[in-house]
Order: C-alpha cells, then sequence, then structure tokens
C-alpha cells in the first residue's frame, strides 16, 4: 500500500473518530487565484464518508456580510461532529479585500486585531493551508483556466486584476503569517506534489487533535 493510500485510509478513520466524538474541524484553504484551493478540496475529500464533511465554497458576500463579518462567518462554522473545507474563507479580508479596496482601512484593521482572539473563541479545530505560487505559475494557471473549455466558468475579470497586484497581495500575505497563526505553507508550484503534501499535514494534524 502506498504512503498516499495509507494516509486516505487514516483520513477516513480521523474522519469517523470526529463524528462520532462531536469534534468541530475547520479547514481552511489560502492562495492566490489559480493556486489550487478547489482541487486540492476534492483530492482531500475523495474518499471521505459524505456524512463526515461539508464544502464552503467560495462566495461573493453580500454587503451586509461584508459590514458583518465575523457574524457572518459564525453561522458557517462547523458543527459537532462536521470537517468543513473552505475554499477561501474569513481570511479573504486578510488579502484580496484591502488590496482590491471592497473593504476599508478600519474594516482590515479590525480583521487583523480580532481574528486570533475569535478563532479562539471557538470550540474548533483550525486547520489552515496556504497554497504557494509563484507569480510565473500563477499567470499560466489563469491563462489555462481562461482557455480550459472545462474550467473557463472560473475565470473573472478579477483575476487579472489580482495578477497585476502581486506584489502587493505578497505584502498582505506575508502579514497575516506573521500575525495570525496556525499556517502550513506549501509549495504550489506542482500541484500534484503539493497535493500530497497537504493529505499528510492534514492527517496528522488530525491525530494530533485526536
Amino acid at each position: 500500500m502506498s504512503s498516499e493510500l495509507k494516509n486516505y485510509v487514516r483520513l477516513n478513520e480521523l474522519a469517523e473518530y470526529v463524528h462520532s466524538s462531536g469534534k468541530r474541524v475547520a479547514v481552511v484553504l489560502e492562495g492566490r487565484d489559480g493556486a489550487g484551493k478547489s482541487g486540492t478540496i476534492r483530492k482531500l475529500t475523495k474518499y471521505l464518508p459524505p456524512y463526515t464533511f461539508r464544502v464552503q465554497p467560495s462566495f461573493k458576500p453580500s454587503k451586509s456580510f461584508m459590514k458583518r463579518w465575523f457574524r457572518g462567518w459564525q453561522k458557517k462554522m462547523p458543527k459537532k461532529g462536521e470537517i468543513v473545507f473552505y475554499d477561501r474563507s474569513w481570511y479573504s479580508r486578510a488579502l484580496l479585500q484591502p488590496v482590491m479596496g471592497w473593504c476599508t482601512e478600519c474594516q482590515y484593521a479590525n480583521f487583523m486585531e480580532i481574528v486570533n482572539i475569535w478563532e479562539d473563541s471557538h470550540d474548533v479545530i483550525f486547520i489552515k493551508f496556504w497554497l504557494s505560487i509563484s507569480e510565473d505559475q500563477q499567470e499560466q494557471q489563469l491563462h489555462n483556466r481562461e482557455s480550459d473549455p472545462l474550467r473557463y466558468w472560473k475565470f473573472s475579470s478579477n483575476d487579472p486584476i489580482a495578477l497585476s497586484k502581486f506584489d502587493m497581495i505578497t505584502l498582505y500575505k506575508e502579514r497575516m503569517l506573521t500575525e495570525t497563526k496556525g499556517w502550513n505553507i506549501i509549495d504550489y508550484n506542482d500541484k500534484y506534489s503539493g497535493a500530497e503534501k497537504a493529505l499528510e499535514i492534514l492527517t496528522k494534524a488530525l491525530e494530533i487533535q485526536g
């Protein structure tokens, strides 16, 4: 049995334990557009029993959600016995929102000041991933997305704008990784090996928490 298959078997066992014990687990995936968040979630959940997990997809928040950021995400926290995989999360306020001008400086500062406290206030196990890709790799991924007849719908008008602000996003990303807790940084220039590493890290993290 390969090490990857062993990790899948173990992950299933751990997911069953989370379900039976009533623990709550949030698996947060963040990264630049095109880094591979959605594909990684599909890989991590490939064999999981469907009653043990839920996927929280990326979405465009409403105006009221933007004003009550933590209250909105509070409603999307895992229930007892559930693992939730977040394809982007509340951390968009630490990254794209300030860079793209979607939130105010005050909203950004408030987020950075209290996000660690907010997470600590929950009886939730947080396992967080930053999927790291180079500027050249992001440009290639977005080009592939735009021209792919199966994935074209993932391309948005914001993608090239985000790419043009690569260095600015890097500055916000470095602050986020430094000032907020628990990040696992994975090289995702090779998505296959990156996803294998994510599977390994997730399994070990759940073992420690169990």
